[in-house]
């Protein structure tokens, strides 16, 4: 959404920075607190649809954080293309669509003779654009306990309203959801955050990986408080600049409505795109021996005459 070149968002930055300070270098378990850290765990659990919250300094680190403090729960089962945030050890083989995934996991839940599982999964698919249909989990009997566990840092801040997926993930009373996410991408600050109910979050913060990080900026936080009506006039743009750009002919390209990427199998677009100017995302991911991936992504601050002029190269 553009946060970090909004000049307003940045004059909130400063002012967070002379009144609090750029960085906390203290665990938060240290009885010597700032208390803009509960602050915006709160606030943040209410924009985005949780009980409680909590905010460490990336979203590797709260990945990691939950994944291994629910590793024991029970049954470990990884989604296709899961985030190496959230990998355990190695990355997981999975050849399956998410649908195709998800359908088979329930199946197999549900005729299994253990009793407890801890579903891993990313919300969306940000290289070949898919947003992710959990309500098939809704079918899991109630005589299983089941930990869902999304990633939702692509998608936070952008779907649903800016919401993420949290409120619409199923629960019950042996559907626990957590979902983790990393603030930089459309939020703007460099922090990772967990949202689940109360417990979970208590129960986290006793954990030696939350005690032992160090918090995100306080500066950030402040200026993430400062900011709701920033954000939403951002997401406007972004919602807008989507629609125009999808209105015009991208057969050639893949996406999906409500999230501003668009994916290309032309291995050459990078190169013809920078000899016009225009710089898109290309790298092999996750490993530099993976094929490349060629994504366009729209942002806030493009302009319709940017927009025309990508087509137009198009």
């Amino acid at each position: 959404m553009g946060i970090g070149a909004n000049v307003e968002f940045q004059r909130h930055c400063i002012e967070g920075v002379k009144k609090i300070g750029f960085s906390n270098g203290t665990s938060r378990s240290n009885n010597v607190q700032l208390g803009i850290y509960e602050h915006a765990e709160s606030e943040i659990a209410l924009r985005f649809g949780a009980e409680a919250a909590l905010i460490s300094s990336s979203g590797f680190l709260v990945g990691q954080l939950v994944v291994r403090y629910f590793s024991n729960f029970g049954e470990v089962i990884y989604g296709p293309s899961t985030h190496p945030a959230l990998w355990l050890d190695e990355k997981p083989v999975n050849h399956l669509t998410f649908d195709e995934w998800l359908n088979q996991t329930v199946d197999h839940i549900n005729g299994s003779d253990k009793s407890r599982f801890l579903i891993i999964s990313d919300s969306l698919n940000n290289f070949h654009p898919q947003l992710f249909d959990f309500s098939p989990c809704s079918k899991i009997s109630k005589t299983k306990e089941v930990i869902l566990l999304v990633d939702d840092s692509h998608g936070i801040g952008v779907t649903d309203q800016g919401r993420g997926i949290y409120s619409s993930l199923p629960s019950g009373s042996h559907i626990h959801k957590i979902v983790v996410a990393w603030l930089a991408k459309a939020i703007g600050i460099d922090a990772g955050v967990v949202l689940a109910k109360q417990d979970v979050i208590d129960g986290l913060k006793t954990s030696s990986t939350f005690s032992a990080a160090s918090p995100p900026s306080p500066a950030l936080l402040y200026a993430f408080l400062k900011s709701e009506r920033i954000y939403q006039e951002s997401r406007e743009r972004l919602e807008s600049n989507m629609s125009f750009f999808s209105d015009h002919n991208l057969d050639k390209l893949q996406y999906t409505k409500g999230f501003p990427v668009y994916y290309s199998e032309n291995p050459e677009l990078y190169d013809n795109l920078l000899e016009k100017g225009i710089v898109i995302s290309s790298f092999n991911y996750p490993r530099a021996s993976d094929p490349l991936m060629n994504r366009i992504v729209i942002n806030s601050l493009h302009t319709e005459a940017d927009l025309r002029h990508l087509l137009n190269c198009l």
